[in-house]
């Protein structure tokens, strides 16, 4: 019989936390603000928090990882063993880092502290894998660059280390952590956990060509003169094959961008069969490959998300946890599951680099946000009364509206009759966020998470 893995959530609050354990998580992650990745909307940035956390997460008999996955400059190495102690006291169930020497210094003073290597670290071959094990880590969370072949190749290589991987969220348009627009435009460090996501924004395309000087400018498209095309053969003989589409004229030209909150600063680009490296990346959705990373043998799926909402918690959570079921028990990939993601907010799905793609599956050209497709999260049950829900409301619905009830013991598909006001007055809309409304509920579905069906 096949074995399942763990299923990893992320945690930015204690309330997003106990909702993934709620739907199927087996293990949570949070960061700490200062040495890891996510310093904004971090509610464990309070170590009695933090130690919450982990003492209710060891309650309901699941784990809780601590990421401190940041490369430390010199500064943070003075402040960081003082600042590690008091969390290892806490009894986390493993360190997910990334730095040599923060990962040396941990193992001297705490030899006994597990430690996870984050992807951060860019894991991508067996031997980085057999590194580490002699090292003394016990898992390592491996490069969201691989194919599903490669993870194989390593679990074989390795049959005695933990293997984690990622399977769901935002994905960089560099290396995990690697990339420098944040820090660039706003000096803040994507790698201190103060990333802007740069690669977000909007971006004008202009036509450019070589000026006297051999640079990148701005020039009228007719003078443009320089052939790119020898040049582009001979970069794109070094990638991999992406598919057999076949590649628009006007993708050979050179170009140069302008962010919208920028105008004059002006910066060349190259394109090639990969896309526009610059441009925004889909969100990464691997749900219809959980069968095979099951029979591979990997231990963790790993979902990305510690700033998203409850919501995205708790359907993230649902979703993975039944692919996990189907897969181990035997079952066929579950279509309806796809579905259920479309109605999260994304930028476009993609599953990453676990198979090849022709090359639009990689890059969202189109836009920046996030957008819905299948429905929208508008509210939390805060309690049930008397036939009557009151709904903490998140976004906008309305009397008729369909709405799906999320909850752990199943979800329903319920049409919205009437609204109240907390006072009893008849409303015919829920108006937005930051409004608390009454509409009829069953008692069963108390702490329920509301979508509306678009």
């Amino acid at each position: 019989m096949l074995r399942a893995p763990e299923l990893l959530l992320p945690a930015g609050s204690l309330a997003k936390m106990h909702a993934a354990f709620d739907f199927g998580a087996d293990a949570v992650y949070a960061g700490q603000p200062r040495y890891s990745l996510r310093v904004r909307n971090n509610e464990f940035s309070r170590p009695e928090a933090l130690a919450q956390g982990i003492e209710q997460a060891h309650a309901r008999g699941k784990l809780f990882f601590v990421a401190s996955n940041i490369f430390a400059h010199n500064s943070k190495l003075k402040t960081y063993l003082r600042d590690m102690e008091p969390v290892i006291a806490m009894k986390p169930d493993a360190l997910i880092m990334a730095d040599p020497g923060l990962i040396m210094m941990v193992r001297d003073q705490w030899p006994d502290m597990p430690i996870h290597l984050s992807v951060q670290a860019n894991a991508v071959n067996w031997a980085d894998v057999k590194f580490w094990q002699r090292m003394g880590l016990t898992r390592v969370i491996l490069s969201r660059e691989l194919s599903l072949d490669e993870i194989e190749e390593i679990r074989q290589q390795c049959p005695e280390m933990e293997l984690e991987v990622f399977v769901h969220g935002a994905l960089c348009i560099a290396y995990s952590g690697r990339c420098l627009l944040s820090g660039y435009f706003n000096h803040r460090d994507p790698n201190q956990g103060t990333c802007t996501n740069s690669c977000r924004w909007d971006y004008k395309v202009m036509n450019a060509g070589e000026d006297a000087s051999g640079d990148l400018a701005r020039i009228p498209v007719e003078s443009i003169s320089l052939n790119y095309r020898q040049a582009l053969d001979e970069a794109n003989a070094s990638f991999s094959a992406m598919g057999d589409m076949q590649r628009h004229p006007l993708a050979d030209r050179p170009y140069m961008i302008e962010e919208a909150e920028r105008p004059g600063q002006l910066m060349p680009i190259l394109e090639d069969e990969h896309g526009t490296y610059i441009m925004n990346s889909k969100d990464l959705r691997a749900v219809e490959h959980v069968e095979r990373l099951v029979r591979i043998g990997v231990d963790s799926l790993k979902i990305e998300g510690r700033t998203k909402s409850l919501y995205y918690a708790a359907r993230t959570a649902q979703v993975y946890r039944a692919a996990i079921d189907d897969a181990v028990a035997g079952r066929p990939f579950n279509m309806d599951l796809l579905g259920q993601l479309q109605g999260l907010a994304n930028r476009g799905y993609t599953d990453g680099f676990y198979q090849r793609h022709h090359t639009q599956d990689h890059q969202n050209y189109m836009a920046g946000a996030s957008e819905l497709h299948r429905s929208q999260y508008v509210g939390d049950v805060q309690g049930v009364r008397d036939g009557w829900a009151e709904v903490d409301v998140k976004n906008r619905f309305a009397v008729g509206d369909q709405l799906e009830v999320l909850h752990p013991t199943g979800n329903t598909l319920v049409r919205v009759e009437q609204i109240q006001s907390l006072d009893g007055a008849p409303m015919d809309a829920a108006p937005g966020s930051g409004h608390r409304v009454r509409i009829a509920l069953d008692q069963r579905f108390d702490k329920a998470l509301l979508a509306r069906m678009l």
